[in-house]
């Protein structure tokens, strides 16, 4: 308990440092005339949101089971990382844009006050860093804001470089050069989280292998086959999994020992949280372990 309360505070403190970041780099970036400053400061904005948005998804996530949300709220989390991402996406092509419409006319640019921002910039980062380094530790929540908070850090050094290179040579055209690539950094650290949010929030498989999961389950002694499997998440950490499985005739009582000896499998070996089974004698022995379009039609015209 100790241990999430201390968590809270340093989420706390790395979200003002993060907002004072992003207040400190738009007005840098409007006064001095910095492109690149501005592309900072929205991927901090970014990050405060995506802070604010987690921690409140996470205690969102963390309610209780009820009637209408049988499997929780922990989908909050994943909503919450699939609309900042977005919110990321759009701002990076609008810099991107802009950049470019800046290459062809460059601007000048206040080199000594775009470095004194982007070194508050930096230092905030760093502090911010150092601040989440212990709890990443414990959480991979945390661990995933320590490594994105450490990956700014690292972008605002290449934001003192230029602004070092636009005091001493006037070289203008680099501010959107630097705006440019700090875009495409972001798209390129945001697209696999939108892959990964789409997948989950669309019920994809995750990765299993399936076939050795058949087999498996299959030499569990009892089991005569394996068919109507699926497979999804619910976050990012949680698989649900179901099947039927084809048993000899037997009493119920016997059957028990055989569903606990299946979901001990999937639970050590494919780290499967939720397990639902269901189990038949001779129904879809012959079907395959995913149903297909066919399967479904003619489940449709039986049902009619």
């Amino acid at each position: 308990m100790h241990s999430h309360r201390v968590n809270g505070i340093r989420f706390f403190w790395v979200t003002m440092l993060n907002i004072l970041i992003t207040i400190a780099e738009i007005l840098g970036g409007v006064f001095s005339g910095s492109l690149a400053l501005l592309s900072d400061a929205f991927h901090n904005l970014g990050d405060s949101a995506s802070i604010l948005m987690g921690y409140f998804a996470q205690v969102i996530g963390s309610r209780p089971e009820t009637e209408r949300r049988t499997y929780g709220y922990r989908r909050a989390e994943i909503l919450s990382a699939f609309l900042n991402s977005l919110f990321l996406i759009v701002v990076s092509i609008f810099l991107m844009v802009e950049a470019v419409r800046r290459l062809f006319h460059p601007q000048p640019v206040d080199g000594k006050l775009m470095l004194i921002v982007a070194v508050i910039g930096f230092i905030a980062n760093l502090a911010s860093a150092l601040l989440l380094q212990q709890g990443s530790k414990d959480s991979l929540n945390i661990k995933a804001t320590y490594l994105h908070i450490l990956s700014d850090a690292l972008s605002s050094i290449g934001v003192i470089i230029g602004a070092l290179v636009i005091t001493f040579w006037n070289i203008y055209w680099l501010d959107p050069v630097l705006t440019i690539l700090v875009a495409i950094y972001i798209c390129y650290e945001i697209c696999p989280v939108i892959h990964q949010t789409l997948s989950i929030l669309m019920q994809s498989s995750p990765h299993l292998d399936f076939d050795q999961i058949k087999t498996d389950i299959t030499q569990i002694e009892g089991v005569i086959g394996v068919h109507h499997v699926h497979a999804w998440m619910i976050d990012e950490h949680r698989i649900i999994f179901s099947a039927h499985i084809n048993l000899s005739d037997r009493p119920l009582s016997s059957v028990e020992p055989i569903y606990r000896q299946v979901e001990t499998l999937l639970k050590e070996k494919y780290h499967v949280c939720h397990i639902t089974i269901q189990a038949e004698v001779d129904r879809g022995i012959e079907e395959p372990l995913f149903n297909t379009p066919v399967d479904k039609a003619a489940t449709s015209d039986n049902i009619d």
